[in-house]
C-alpha cells in the first residue's frame, strides 16, 4: 500500500499533537477556561486542579517530585532560566560553566550571552562520533565552576551522552549538573534521581504535546538548587516563572507525559526496528555513511551523508513526498555547515551532504519502505547529473 504523502519523517523538529492530548486539552479552552490563580470560584479551582494533575504526570515520567516541576513556554525558556538563574544565584561561589560544543543553540547562545555578562565558559570538544567523556569534564572543573551543562540526546545526530557518569563527576566536585533533555524525555527512560540530574529542560511539542509549553526540573533536596527568576510579575511557579499559566498547554503536556510513560518501551522497540530497516537499505547506496555513535543514540534517529549529493537540493526534490531535515543550518546570508557536524570533524562537503531522518509514533513500515525507495531514487538521479560524481566514478575505474 502506498502511504499518504507527504510522509513526515522530521519528528525531531516537532511532533504532531496526539489526538488523545488534544481531547484532554479542549475543555480548558471552552468550558473550564478559568485562571489557575483565581482562588475564589470554581473556574479557578478547576484550572488549579488540572495544573496539579499535570504536574504530577510530568514528575512521574521523569522520577521527580511534583514541586520540582516549573512550567515554562518551552525548553528554550527553561534553558535560559536554568543557566542564567544559576549564574545569578551562585555568583559568590564562582562564574565558570562547562558545556559542550555540540549543544543546542538554546544553550550555546545563552552561554554567549552569559560570557558578555562576565561568566567564563569552557566549550568541550567531542570525538568523531559526537561523544564527550566524564574524564574531559573532570579535567575542566575548576574551584570556581558552578555548573556543568551537557545535553542528553543531540537534536541532529541522536547521539546519547553518558550523562550519568558526567553528573556523578559534577556531584563529586559539588558542581550542579544541567541537561537539555528535549529530545530524550518521552522517547527513552529518563530518571532524574538515578541519573543525578539537578536541572533538566524539556518541551511538550517534542513528545506529542502542544507547542508553547515546556518545563524545567529543579532539584529540591540533596542538593536544593537555588535559582534567580528571569521573569518577574506575580510570583507564579513558586516565584521562579511569573506569568498566567497556560492551562490548556500544561494539561496537554501532562497528558502527553502520561501517554509516553505507558507506551514508551513498546514504542522504543518498534521504532528501533523501523530505523534499522530504513538505515540498512540506505547504507547499501554507494558512498553513503552513518554519522554519530551507532551504539549510543536515540532509537528513532538516522543521520547520514551521501557523498557528492548536496542535502538542500535532495530535500527540495523530496519535499513534496517526504519531510526530512538537512544536516546544515541555514542563515540569511549563507549556508553554513552544522556546528554539530563541524565539531565532530566532518568536512564541509560531508556536512553539506548530510540529512537527518527522525521517525515517530505515527510512522508505519509502509512509510519507511516508501522513504527508502524515494531517497535512493533521488540520490541516484542527482548523482547521475553531477560532474563531480562522474569524475569520481571515472577515478574508480
Amino acid at each position: 500500500m502506498i502511504p499518504t504523502v507527504p510522509v513526515y519523517l522530521d519528528y525531531n523538529a516537532t511532533t504532531p499533537c496526539d489526538p488523545r492530548v488534544v481531547e484532554a486539552m479542549i475543555p480548558f479552552f471552552t468550558q473550564q477556561f478559568g485562571n489557575a490563580s483565581s482562588r475564589n470560584h470554581v473556574y479557578g479551582w478547576q484550572a488549579e486542579e488540572a495544573v496539579s494533575i499535570a504536574r504530577e504526570q510530568v514528575a512521574h515520567l521523569i522520577g521527580a517530585e511534583p514541586n520540582e516541576i516549573v512550567f515554562t513556554s518551552g525548553a528554550t525558556e527553561a534553558v535560559n532560566l536554568a543557566l542564567k538563574g544559576v549564574v545569578e544565584s551562585y555568583r559568590i561561589k564562582g562564574k565558570h560553566i562547562i558545556t559542550c560544543q555540540t549543544e543546542h543553540k538554546a544553550v550555546l547562545d545563552t552561554c554567549r550571552h552569559l560570557e558578555k555578562a562576565g561568566a567564563e565558559i569552557t566549550y568541550l570538544p567531542v570525538d568523531h562520533k559526537g561523544m564527550l567523556t566524564s574524564e574531559q569534564v573532570e579535567e575542566a572543573i575548576r574551584p570556581d565552576t558552578i555548573l556543568v551543562a551537557v545535553m542528553l540526546a543531540n537534536n541532529e545526530t541522536g547521539v546519547l551522552q553518558p550523562i550519568q557518569e558526567i553528573a556523578r563527576v559534577a556531584r563529586k566536585n559539588q558542581v550542579l549538573f544541567f541537561t537539555d533533555a528535549t529530545q530524550a524525555v518521552g522517547k527513552i527512560p529518563v530518571r532524574v534521581s538515578d541519573q543525578e540530574i539537578d536541572l533538566m529542560a524539556f518541551s511538550a511539542h517534542k513528545l506529542y504535546g502542544p507547542k508553547g509549553t515546556g518545563a524545567l526540573y529543579v532539584r529540591r533536596r540533596q542538593p536544593r538548587v537555588k535559582l534567580i527568576a528571569q521573569i518577574d510579575g506575580g510570583g507564579h511557579e513558586k516565584g521562579l516563572r511569573s506569568g498566567t499559566l497556560n492551562v490548556p498547554g500544561i494539561v496537554g503536556l501532562g497528558k502527553a507525559c502520561a501517554l509516553c510513560e505507558q507506551e514508551m518501551i513498546t514504542e522504543m522497540t518498534r521504532l528501533k526496528e523501523l530505523r534499522d530497516r530504513l538505515e540498512e537499505r540506505l547504507l547499501v547506496l554507494e558512498e553513503s555513511y552513518r554519522n554519530g555513535n551507532p551504539d549510543s543514540r536515540l532509537p528513532h534517529v538516522i543521520h547520514m551523508s551521501f557523498s557528492h549529493v548536496e542535502a538542500e537540493p535532495l530535500l527540495m526534490e523530496l519535499g513534496r513526498t517526504l519531510a526530512l531535515s538537512s544536516g546544515s543550518a541555514c542563515s540569511s546570508a549563507s549556508l553554513e555547515p552544522s556546528h554539530v557536524l563541524k565539531a565532530m570533524g566532518l568536512s564541509k562537503d560531508t556536512a553539506h551532504s548530510s540529512v537527518r531522518i527522525s521517525l515517530g509514533r505515527f510512522t508505519t513500515a509502509e512509510e519507511v519502505d516508501f522513504a527508502a525507495e524515494r531517497i535512493m531514487e533521488s540520490v541516484a538521479r542527482i548523482r547521475k547529473e553531477s560532474p563531480l560524481w562522474a569524475s569520481y566514478k571515472q577515478e574508480q575505474r
